[in-house]
């Protein structure tokens, strides 16, 4: 193989690889999937346990709760770069009802987001 189709197999290698690993990147586990916002986001004591989570000013009691709260500032700055489509329509239909109900703790909760992620030098989208 001559030298000019060596430098152009690596360089199709390099592209390849750097396309793979694009493509390849890891996204959250969709294990809390089956989760539905509008099961919670109507029932008072089921939100606020959730928001309560996320803000610090309570217990995180249940798995997803502690899953979602870890995850959080990192797909807010994403804009949910590794969510799994499910997982984009369910912070979507979040975003809305917060904006559209409680739009002082949706603004906290961004505030919060957006620190948290300054702290983990997360850039944000």
């Amino acid at each position: 193989m001559g030298k000019p189709n060596r430098l152009c197999l690596l360089a199709f290698l390099a592209v390849a690889g750097v396309l793979a690993a694009v493509i390849a990147e890891e996204m959250y586990s969709d294990m809390f999937d089956h989760i539905n916002p509008d099961d919670i986001l109507p029932n008072d004591e089921l939100r606020n346990q959730y928001y309560n989570c996320f803000m610090d000013t309570g217990p995180c009691v249940t798995e997803d709760q502690k899953y979602f709260k870890q995850h959080a500032a990192e797909a807010f700055a994403t804009k949910c770069r590794k969510c799994t489509e499910t997982q984009k329509k369910n912070v979507e239909k979040i975003v809305v009802w917060y904006t559209e109900n409680r739009p002082d703790e949706w603004n906290a909760m961004v505030q919060k987001l957006l620190e948290e992620a300054k702290k983990l030098n997360i850039p944000v989208a």
